[in-house]
């Protein structure tokens, strides 16, 4: 069981920093100069179900000032509009800009590669057991980050 804990272990640390840093390489390497932050915001922005900016942050686990803040900068680089609710003059939601689609597309580009690449060389479509373990361990960080959330409100 300790060998396990510990492959583990090294597999979630070392395969998240791995990634942010291809990632990161590749935008670069695309023309792109944000940071990976700004391009994980504005995916969120676009794909959020609701748009307003309190849900953003919670998604991000960012506070709203820190997505403030961020938002400030992806508006002054034309990436981000902010709009009052129609309904509700209290919540200001976001969009992104036509200028944003192509640092989305390069993103979801480098991410269907990685996935593509990972599922050939794995045969993860074959591997029951192995997909079953990382639908747990998905669901694992879904209930932390769920609860999280509830306990932030």
């Amino acid at each position: 069981m300790e060998r396990t804990k510990h492959t583990l272990n090294e597999l979630l640390v070392w395969m998240f920093n791995y990634i942010l840093y291809i990632e990161e390489r590749n935008m670069k390497e695309s023309g792109v100069n944000v940071s990976m932050n700004d391009v994980h915001t504005l995916e969120r922005i676009k794909t959020a179900s609701n748009n307003s900016m309190s849900h953003i942050a919670r998604t991000l686990m960012v506070t709203q000032g820190t997505l403030t803040t961020n938002v400030a900068k992806l508006i002054k680089k034309g990436y981000v509009i902010k709009y009052k609710d129609e309904n509700d003059k209290r919540i200001t939601r976001l969009k992104i800009t036509e200028k944003a689609e192509p640092i989305l597309e390069i993103h979801d580009a480098f991410h269907e590669n990685m996935i593509n690449k990972m599922i050939g060389q794995l045969n993860l479509d074959e591997n029951e057991v192995l997909n079953a373990s990382l639908e747990n361990i998905l669901e694992y960080f879904r209930q932390e980050y769920s609860d999280k959330l509830e306990a932030k409100k």
